[in-house]
């Protein structure tokens, strides 16, 4: 596999652009992988990583690596906190509506119920001149979405809830739809990706106050620095502290 694409580094964090079927780390239901986001990206960077949050190993887009287990248990702590706002791109089945919310809770394996909340906007709407089913047509929504919660699969579980399952989605989705991809256009990759992390909490200062890096960020938060790469934004304002990530497609 070519070199990851790393869109963000410095002392404590990397964010990589993660590929579309790329698994995060070893997994025990994932027997036929032989590469992941983890091992590729300590060989790349020789030295460990640490993951901050997942993503499903059919969702590309923005993923957050520490560089140390500290900083990895901070960036941790506030995605199961939920405050790390997420944003994603998708493509769904159907004319979703201009915006809506989806307040759905799902069940963990183990069956417990928990609260899961999702906002969403659309971007654009197609109709292609494509007959399914019992349909002259078939009709797509390009969605903006916004998890408040981090649930397993939540965006995937909600769409296909509102009965408007992400293109792709092999199970929660629609069988006809991905059928009709993978035959006409030979596109069997989900059409889901990460495109933004934002972080409003005092994660430096955080950091400064426990780690043994004090020096390096004391002299950062003195100022303004922000960062960019062909395609994709990142900044620290380090004013105020903030988070903004934001990943190519």
């Amino acid at each position: 596999m070519p070199l990851l694409d790393i869109i963000y580094q410095e002392d404590h964090l990397v964010a990589i652009n993660k590929p579309h079927g790329l698994l995060v780390h070893r997994s025990l239901i994932a027997n036929d992988a032989s590469e992941f986001a983890l091992q590729l990206l300590r060989d790349q960077l020789n030295r460990r990583v640490y993951p901050a949050h997942r993503l499903d190993r059919k969702t590309g887009g923005v993923l957050l690596f520490a560089l140390s287990k500290e900083v990895e248990k901070l960036m941790q702590r506030q995605f199961s906190d939920n405050l790390v706002d997420k944003k994603y791109l998708a493509i769904v089945r159907g004319y979703t509506d201009d915006n809506g919310e989806i307040d759905y809770p799902l069940r963990k394996e183990n069956g417990t119920l928990q609260e899961a909340f999702t906002r969403y906007k659309t971007l654009a709407r197609a109709e292609l001149n494509v007959p399914l089913g019992a349909h002259a047509t078939s009709r797509y929504s390009l969605v903006e979405a916004n998890p408040a919660t981090g649930r397993m699969h939540q965006l995937r579980k909600h769409f296909s809830h509102i009965f408007h399952p992400i293109i792709g989605d092999r199970t929660h989705g629609c069988n006809k739809q991905n059928k009709l991809f993978k035959e006409r256009w030979d596109l069997d990759a989900m059409l889901l990706h990460a495109t933004q992390l934002k972080n409003g909490e005092a994660l430096l200062s955080t950091v400064n106050n426990k780690s043994a890096a004090k020096n390096r960020v004391n002299d950062r938060v003195k100022k303004m620095r922000s960062v960019s790469h062909p395609g994709t934004h990142l900044a620290y304002n380090n004013a105020e502290q903030k988070l903004n990530l934001r990943c190519p497609i």
